[in-house]
Formats: C-alpha cells, sequence, structure tokens
C-alpha cells in the first residue's frame, strides 16, 4: 500500500518510520501500554520492526496540527476477498499533550474513514486484554461491539488473560459510531466568543 497521510481537524496520521523507533519505543515501555504485547526490548529493535512493516499494512504516528507527534495507531490483516481489516497498535503516549482535545477519538475516526469510505471494507475487528478494562469501555463506547472471548489467550503481566473480541460493521458504523465520533469532535472545539 502506498504511503498515506491522513488529515483531520485536531490530529494527522502521517506513516510510522524508523526515526520514530526512540519514541514509540518509549511510549510502549509506558505503564499506559502494560495489557500490550510487549514488543521490541531496544530501540534498535523498534526501528528494525518498523522498517519490516509489510507493505500490506498502515502503521501511523498520530501528530498534533503542530506536528508534535502524541501517539500511534495502525490497520492490518487487510482482507479486500472478505472485505474485513484490524485497526490496532493503538496508543496515544503523550496524554497531557492531548489533555481537552479529542485527538484519540479524532485517530479512530480517519481510521474508519480509511477502513470503510476509502477501502469500502464491510467490518473492522480486534482482541483486547480482558485486563484492559479502559480500552474494552473505549472501544464499546466507540461502537465496537463485544462479539465472544478466546480464554486465557494472552501471558501479559504475568498472568494469563482472556482475549476479548470486538467487532463493528460498516453499518453500525454509519449509523451509530460516525455521528458519536463527529459529536465528541465538535465538544472539543473551541467555543466561539458569545461576545460581540
Amino acid at each position: 500500500m502506498p504511503a498515506l497521510t491522513l488529515h483531520g481537524e485536531f490530529v494527522d496520521l502521517i506513516p510510522l518510520a524508523p526515526e520514530h523507533a526512540a519514541l514509540t519505543f518509549s511510549w510502549r515501555q509506558s505503564d499506559r501500554a502494560a495489557n500490550l504485547n510487549r514488543g521490541a526490548t531496544t530501540v534498535a529493535q523498534q526501528a528494525a520492526w518498523i522498517a519490516a512493516r509489510p507493505s500490506s499494512e498502515y502503521n501511523f504516528l498520530i501528530c498534533l496540527k503542530d506536528g508534535a507527534p502524541v501517539g500511534m495507531v495502525a490497520i492490518t490483516g487487510i482482507d479486500e476477498q472478505h472485505r474485513h481489516a484490524e485497526p490496532g497498535r493503538f496508543l496515544i503516549g503523550e496524554q497531557e499533550a492531548v489533555r481537552g482535545i479529542p485527538a484519540a477519538v479524532e485517530a479512530m475516526k480517519l481510521v474508519y474513514q480509511l477502513v470503510f469510505e476509502q477501502l469500502k471494507l464491510e467490518r473492522v475487528f480486534g482482541t483486547i486484554s480482558s485486563d484492559n478494562l479502559l480500552m474494552i469501555k473505549w472501544q464499546k463506547f466507540l461502537g465496537m461491539k463485544e462479539e465472544g472471548r478466546l480464554r486465557r489467550h494472552y501471558f501479559l503481566n504475568g498472568h494469563f488473560q482472556d482475549a476479548v473480541c470486538f467487532g463493528m460493521l460498516e453499518a453500525e458504523y454509519q449509523a451509530a459510531a460516525l455521528p458519536r465520533m463527529n459529536a465528541l469532535i465538535k465538544a472539543g472545539r473551541p467555543r466561539a466568543s458569545s461576545q460581540s
């Protein structure tokens, strides 16, 4: 797939590159990433992992409009025959920088627009470790439906966890997720001054 930049109102998604390895590695080592697969153990390994991403994936750095990187997200497992894909690798690494800005919501909206409106896929899906309660709650809030569990599927943080399976259809995106995301983004806009 060609390198692609997605532009939003508050954030842009730019192609993830090996020069982002130190930053993304630091995010992956943070407490916020405790329920993600550990991945690389050094910056060099992270750079090699980024360089080795297949052209069939979209891997993005989430940047504020001033260019400041604040997180990452990806679309993997794109299947054009069965018309589905897996959004994932989602992590906001700079919590303070996005306070009061709907960066996470808009990043996911840009991902879903690419999947449903440009690639014309029918469904997105993924799994979340059962200890990752905030991500489970957030994904449900954004419109994902819980579709099942893979029992004791991940060994993270010293114990087995279920993989909670989620999915969303294109019709559900249009009917529920997109309006909700648009409302959250609208709520993040600065209010116009009431003075004349």
